[in-house]
């Protein structure tokens, strides 16, 4: 159980660092002795789960994009009814996604009733730090790891709107857990409001949004809109970390 253990965390610890590592990166953070990671990496490469490099770094293996993709219909699926509740609430477009590396993925949808309205594919990765759910995922990260994050994202500008400072960008996170939710106000996308809550004590990184229009966004309360979103977030997390100790 310990390697199985020591496994899991070298590979999260990959995931962290962006995708590829050294073994002395790996040292250096896991604490473990070098002999015992090169035993485990080897064991991981072998079986597809990691990949060495040329230059003797190890990245993250193919296999675990179809575990990816499995936990995503997982994840969507639960999700589902949370999301239709909020769209017929609100008449807009509501998504969950997950932290996944440096970006956020969307894993579930249900889209707006309205002809203009807007659309994101389920699987699609974006950055985190020009979008609402991942500005209310990293507000719940430690100051240092968003830092070491959007360093390595590079934080590109996609609208005139786009937050690209990491100083900016904490005090934009100050402010979402201060009042609980996260906006993305033509950060992404010219036109286009979006509002997000993270899921509190999640198994993964992730939130829920709302997004539209940002002629009808704004005219939208958030005094009624926001506690909804809070609630569903809540039920939604309970529900998957009950999952996640049955499992």
């Amino acid at each position: 159980m310990q390697s199985i253990e020591r496994a899991f965390d070298l590979l999260e610890l990959m995931a962290d660092a962006g995708g590829e590592v050294a073994l002395s990166e790996l040292a250096e953070t896991s604490g473990l002795p070098l002999p015992t990671i090169h035993r485990i990496m080897r064991t991981l490469v072998s079986s597809g789960y990691a990949r060495q490099q040329p230059s003797r770094r190890y990245s993250l293996g193919p296999r675990l994009i179809r575990l990816g993709e499995t936990a995503s219909r997982s994840l969507g699926s639960w999700a589902r009814p949370y999301l239709a509740e909020l769209t017929e609430a609100t008449g807009e477009t509501s998504n969950m996604a997950v932290l996944d590396g440096d970006q956020v993925v969307y894993v579930a949808q249900v889209p707006s009733q309205h002809s203009m309205r807007m659309f994101t594919e389920v699987g699609r990765r974006v950055d985190a730090h020009a979008t609402a759910v991942g500005k209310a995922v990293l507000a719940d990260l430690a100051a240092d790891s968003v830092a070491q994050l959007l360093e390595r994202s590079g934080m590109r500008a996609q609208t005139e709107r786009t937050i690209t400072s990491v100083g900016a960008m904490q005090d934009e996170l100050a402010r979402i857990r201060e009042q609980g939710y996260a906006v993305d106000d033509g950060e992404r996308e010219v036109g286009v409001r979006c509002y997000a809550v993270a899921l509190p004590g999640a198994p993964a990184g992730a939130a829920i949004s709302i997004s539209g229009p940002e002629g009808r966004m704004t005219r939208m309360s958030t005094d009624t809109l926001v506690p909804l979103m809070q609630r569903l977030a809540e039920k939604l997390a309970a529900e998957l970390r009950t999952a996640s100790h049955g499992a």
